[in-house]
């Protein structure tokens, strides 16, 4: 459970900006996303090795230079 602690005379957007930056962090909408369909194990490892693979390359890349 979300809780966003308001100050007296605090605007309500403010507090619903607040809110909204908490429910971001927490990664509820995406968590939420990705459990709407199944992906199967094979491509999920697949997405990983491939985007482990970019980062090596990138951190290759920055030591080259």
């Amino acid at each position: 459970m979300i809780i966003v602690p308001i100050k007296e005379g605090e605007n309500i957007e403010k507090a619903l900006k607040k809110l909204k930056r908490k429910f971001e962090k927490m990664g509820t909408v995406k968590e939420l996303r990705r459990r709407k369909q199944f992906t199967k194990p094979s491509v999920i490892a697949r997405e990983r090795r491939l985007k482990a693979i970019y980062v090596q390359k990138l951190r290759q890349e920055a030591l080259d230079n």
